[in-house]
């Protein structure tokens, strides 16, 4: 009861953050230079009544105060708006892209937890060994590193110079194998995926490995340094199981807060690395609304990122309590 009371609690906070995040984003949105009318009828003949009455259909012949109070009436109500680019509702675009996005973060989070988890324990078992100064030098390149450059980079080693792996888009693991040519069966549909994802894959999920590991290595340390690890070594433990059992568990508080709180970092991240591995995401489509001065559209993704992001803080904070046990949420000693 006192968790649900604290998950509560933490949505009631966020509905200020996400309020602010409508108000800065719709300004930047409509401030900025350029008119989507313009932008959406280039190349076409139109007169000033036709550029009119699209603007009043979308409500841009409104002073913007009036346009935002009428957005959020629309966003309380579930409407998102319709994209004046696109000229269908916001909503709907961004359910067609958000599966590759969610599967490309979601898949970049996979691949920097089973990298960097093993390799920061190995560091910190092998202080000052060549394994350490190793994965010391492998995160700092990777913290170094835009993931934009490293997904060009491997595009050029892996795609063009070798041809092991494609170099654009995504094969999606939940549609029917027929809707895509040459493959048949679930078994090769699930291969494919595996092989369009490699690439854009490692280049968004190397920064959170790099940052992953460097503070895994960092808590491990300073766990393996800790009294009850020098009692269970006197008492004879193996090595092995005050590394699983004393020393891991207490050292996980600290990389559960950086996957939470790196949540905006993937999600930025994946906005560059769609465009790189043209997939057609999330990512892609913010760069074209803004691309159009799509004011709704904009409002829309920005709103979806928003959501997510505090979402996955909140779950963070929540998941705390599961990994250590002395984590309470307001009770009383």
């Amino acid at each position: 009861m006192k968790l649900l009371k604290y998950a509560t609690y933490r949505l009631l906070q966020a509905i200020p953050v996400l309020i602010g995040i409508s108000v800065i984003t719709f300004l930047l949105a409509n401030l900025g230079p350029g008119d989507p009318v313009s932008l959406m009828l280039q190349g076409q003949e139109h007169s000033e009544e036709l550029v009119r009455a699209i603007e009043r259909k979308y409500g841009l012949d409104r002073p913007l105060h009036e346009r935002y109070l009428t957005y959020m009436g629309g966003l309380l109500r579930g409407d998102l708006g319709q994209s004046i680019y696109y000229e269908r509702p916001v909503a709907a675009l961004m359910i067609d892209r958000l599966g590759p996005t969610l599967l490309l973060v979601l898949s970049a989070y996979a691949f920097a937890l089973v990298t960097a988890i093993p390799l920061g324990i190995v560091a910190a078992d092998r202080r000052n060994d060549p394994a350490d100064h190793a994965s010391r030098i492998t995160a700092l390149i990777g913290v170094s590193t835009p993931s934009f450059w490293i997904g060009i980079v491997l595009i050029l080693i892996f795609a063009v110079k070798l041809g092991w792996l494609p170099s654009s888009g995504l094969v999606y693991p939940w549609r029917p194998p027929s809707s895509y040519r040459g493959i048949d069966g679930r078994l090769e549909l699930y291969y494919q995926t595996v092989r369009h994802l490699l690439l854009p894959m490692i280049a968004l999920g190397t920064l959170q490995m790099a940052t992953i590991m460097r503070v895994e290595r960092t808590q491990m340390i300073e766990s393996l340094q800790g009294e009850y690890v020098k009692l269970a070594r006197a008492y004879g433990v193996p090595e092995r199981t005050i590394l699983r059992k004393h020393a891991f568990q207490v050292a996980q508080l600290p990389i559960i807060t950086i996957i939470g709180l790196n949540l905006s970092t993937a999600l930025g991240g994946a906005v560059l690395v769609e465009t790189v591995f043209n997939i057609n995401g999330m990512g892609q489509l913010f760069v074209n609304a803004i691309q159009q001065n799509d004011y709704q559209l904009v409002m829309g993704v920005t709103m979806m990122l928003g959501v997510l992001f505090v979402v996955g803080v909140i779950i963070t904070d929540i998941s705390y309590a599961y990994v250590d046990p002395r984590v309470t949420y307001g009770e009383r000693e």
